[in-house]
């Protein structure tokens, strides 16, 4: 795995004045810098050298009318706290493209996005998409439906120049998410009942060995638990932002 020359830097209350200061931290990729902004919850933001990428973009997680309009969008799935159509609507310029999944799309009237399925490959501006199954094994709704069932919710792993970043989306521990190889900086869930306890979480950790990890969409999980999990793993840096 290839040495990352990490930078931490605080960005100014810019793009999210409702909320306060909207943490970012920087990555230097043999493409150029890449800007991870940590919106909330499930949501992201990214920029690229020139381009903007919002990951499930959801209005009461930011405020979209202050940020960036979007180079690329991508939908996990079509929960409401991933799935909103008004925050994308805000930042769609002529040319933005979307990806998401087939559910997903099916729910929105007179839009148009590229669908992508669990396995499939793509690149979308340089930026290699990569669509990983994201499913729930343990956690069920009362009377045993799961809250993610497999095959229809992505997660993703972009490839910025030679750096790989997994957003991991609503899943569990999946053998296909512990599989992966490569990956630079992971953003795993972690709340109950929907994704992944910590020591889900800490399983695909020490699979996957990321050297920065991101617990996200935590809801009321303490991180600090993943982080006690991890403390024998000198390989891997929990960071916490929030993204509760």
């Amino acid at each position: 795995m290839k040495t990352l020359l990490i930078l931490f830097t605080m960005c100014a209350a810019t793009f999210n004045p409702v909320r306060g200061q909207m943490e970012s931290d920087v990555i230097r990729t043999s493409g150029g810098e890449l800007e991870m902004f940590f919106v909330g919850h499930g949501t992201l933001m990214f920029k690229y050298n020139d381009l903007v990428i919002h990951i499930d973009p959801v209005s009461r997680e930011g405020d979209y009318d202050e940020m960036p309009d979007a180079d690329l969008v991508l939908v996990t799935h079509e929960h409401g706290d991933h799935l909103d159509l008004s925050a994308i609507d805000r930042i769609m310029k002529s040319d933005t493209r979307v990806v998401m999944t087939r559910k997903c799309l099916d729910q929105l009237e007179d839009f148009e996005a590229m669908v992508m399925k669990n396995g499939d490959r793509t690149s979308v501006l340089g930026i290699g998409i990569e669509a990983v199954p994201a499913y729930n094994i343990v956690h069920r709704r009362p009377g045993g439906t799961a809250f993610h069932p497999k095959g229809e919710g992505n997660g993703y792993v972009l490839t910025f120049g030679d750096t790989r970043i997994l957003v991991a989306g609503d899943t569990e521990n999946t053998p296909e998410l512990k599989a992966l190889k490569d990956i630079h900086v992971a953003f795993l869930p972690m709340n109950l009942p929907y994704t992944m306890t910590p020591e889900m979480v800490a399983d695909v950790a020490r699979a996957i060995r990321p050297r920065i990890l991101y617990p996200y969409h935590y809801g009321n999980t303490d991180p600090k638990e993943l982080v006690t999990l991890l403390k024998d793993e000198p390989d891997t840096e929990v960071r916490i932002r929030q993204l509760q």
